[in-house]
């Protein structure tokens, strides 16, 4: 604190102050985010649990980065990097997330969110936390960040820190209790015809040859008889999902929640990752029936032929800015809870410095989340699925100052927003997508939230 105030008093500058270190209180960091969170400030939590215990969280706001356009990736990226080198930061020995980070989401469309229930969630927007925790193979570490004035005292910078230490709490994730009286209602703001209706315009332009995939979503809301406790659907999701990216983003009076399979991007260094997720199946009870289901899958030309484009793409966007781009010849199944999909993962070393924010911003949107041509397919979507995807199938997750960081997509993702959770859930389009089949596929889906929403 007193070199940050030292630097304050000679610059005359507002300067950010980042301290880390190891601590018990990040033994869970999504439940102490969850239990400590003040009002409707904003608060964060992504964690893959297989993944030796990986976790990040945060709690509050020194900084907001924000931005909208077809250009939110690099302002923000900008904006990040301007900050770090301002900065007065430690040099933490912590895992992944640990230290000075900026965490949050971006909309799937650079102008994304404009819909009411989106409120708070900008097209861009990451936050540099008051208070962050990591954990990685059981170790946790704490960071604390503080704005300091040339006119403070080192009193009450140390005062003002432990007082919001002091209100870290690290209660278990709650019990999801429904609601004993009431009930739940599941509705579709569009009915199931519309999808179908969709999907058989995108095949026709297909075949037409205007396109080579699309990939269209559809909303779910599920009206409950009381709040939906975010934090109690955090601990149910973690719980089925252990494989997946889980998460939980908080604006306001809002919450975006998730259990997402699909990493887009993680930078360490100069390597660079993500992974081809296209093409789906059910899971069966029976694990004769679910093997056969896999097979199926892996055989399935349709399936095949939708990865493959997934594939190809990624790696043609990687390769200008890359050493090697290096992917397997065939994809694999990869199962979780309630589905099955084709897999395939990618790395790159990258031949050049380009932070996470900026590696995301390359990537996305996919095509397994918007299409094939790209700009053809994005220009047809909202006419397609008419609705406001938000932040369904963009980026969420975090980077430090070092430029490292990792985005999932958020997808098998619900907003909540009082009594209303809407769910979202999108298919991949090809020439011989049948509507009724597609539709279902999208059941299979929602299955990963309803359940849990819905009592």
């Amino acid at each position: 604190m007193a070199t940050g105030l030292k630097h304050s008093r000679t610059t005359g500058a507002v300067t950010l102050v980042s301290v880390t270190e190891c601590s018990p209180l990040a033994a869970d960091p999504s439940a102490a985010a969850a239990a400590s969170r003040r009002g409707d400030e904003p608060w964060f939590c992504i964690e893959q649990p297989d993944r030796d215990g990986s976790a990040v969280a945060a709690l509050g706001c020194v900084r907001s980065l924000e931005a909208r356009g077809a250009d939110r990736f690099a302002v923000v990226g900008r904006a990040w990097r301007e900050l770090v080198a301002r900065s007065q930061v430690d040099a933490p020995a912590g895992p992944p997330g640990s230290g000075l980070v900026a965490l949050g989401g971006f909309a799937f469309a650079p102008e994304g969110g404009q819909a009411p229930r989106w409120q708070g969630f900008e097209p861009a927007s990451l936050v540099v936390p008051e208070v962050s925790l990591a954990r990685r193979a059981g170790e946790g570490w704490l960071t604390v960040n503080v704005e300091v004035a040339a006119d403070d005292t080192v009193a009450g910078l140390m005062a003002r820190v432990e007082r919001r230490l002091g209100e870290l709490r690290t209660e278990p994730l709650p019990l999801l209790d429904p609601a004993p009286t009431g009930h739940y209602d599941v509705v579709s703001p569009m009915p199931p015809s519309h999808y179908e209706e969709a999907v058989a315009h995108a095949v026709q332009r297909i075949r037409g040859g205007d396109l080579e995939k699309i990939v269209l979503a559809r909303e779910v809301e599920v009206h409950a008889p009381r709040a939906h406790d975010p934090a109690a659907v955090l601990g149910l999701l973690r719980e089925a999902f252990g494989s997946c990216y889980v998460f939980a983003v908080g604006r306001g009076d809002a919450t975006f929640v998730a259990a997402s399979p699909e990493l887009l991007a993680r930078r360490e260094g100069q390597r660079a990752s993500t992974v081809a997720l296209a093409g789906s199946t059910r899971r069966s009870a029976d694990p004769a029936v679910d093997d056969l289901l896999g097979e199926q899958l892996l055989r399935s030309v349709k399936d095949r032929e939708e990865h493959a484009v997934v594939v190809r793409r990624i790696a043609q966007t990687l390769r200008p800015h890359s050493v090697w781009v290096t992917h397997p010849p065939e994809p694999v199944v990869v199962q979780i809870a309630n589905i099955q999909h084709l897999a395939a993962p990618i790395r790159a070393q990258l031949a050049e410095p380009i932070g996470a924010i900026e590696l995301a911003g390359l990537l996305h949107p996919t095509p397994a989340v918007g299409g094939e041509p790209r700009d053809d397919a994005l220009g047809l979507i909202p006419a397609l699925e008419g609705l406001d995807r938000g932040w369904y199938a963009g980026p969420i997750g975090w980077t430090d100052c070092t430029g490292d960081g990792e985005f999932c997509v958020a997808l098998r993702c619900a907003l909540l927003r009082g009594t209303v959770a809407t769910c979202y859930a999108g298919c991949g389009i090809m020439g011989d997508s049948d509507p009724a089949a597609e539709l279902a596929e999208t059941e299979i889906k929602l299955q990963a939230l309803l359940p849990v929403l819905s009592g």
